[in-house]
């Protein structure tokens, strides 16, 4: 699901028990290095954003980010809010489970709304 896009940028929520957003450049560059260097710029000022609104909304424990591209071999960053109890923290959500989570966030589509607001007034 696209929760923001623009001409350059568009920004995707992963399924997870986790809040997780991916940022995408439209363009499918395969380096963070090929990108224009404007570009590489608003690429990190809305991982900032998404970032911040995401601590400031969820209180995680942690913000993961990534950026491996290997499945998919184009640019795109990982921005996910970890917790203590969440059912593969500490490990990443790419390695062993540990636990059954049972999560009780906030209304993600609260968030969204936050995090595409921040970036337009940004």
């Amino acid at each position: 699901m696209i929760i923001y896009e623009d001409n350059d940028i568009y920004i995707e929520k992963e399924e997870s028990e986790i809040p997780w957003l991916k940022i995408f450049t439209k363009e499918p560059y395969k380096e963070l290095g090929d990108l224009p260097k404007e570009l590489r710029s608003k690429l990190w000022n809305i991982y900032d954003v998404v970032e911040y609104e995401m601590k400031k909304y969820y209180h995680p424990k942690k913000i993961n980010m990534a950026s491996f591209a290997n499945m998919l071999p184009r640019v795109h960053i990982h921005v996910m809010a970890r917790f203590e109890d969440d059912s593969y923290f500490p490990n990443p959500m790419w390695g062993e489970k540990l636990r059954e989570a049972n999560l009780d966030l906030p209304d993600e589509n609260e968030f969204f709304k936050r995090v595409v607001k921040a970036i337009r007034q940004n």
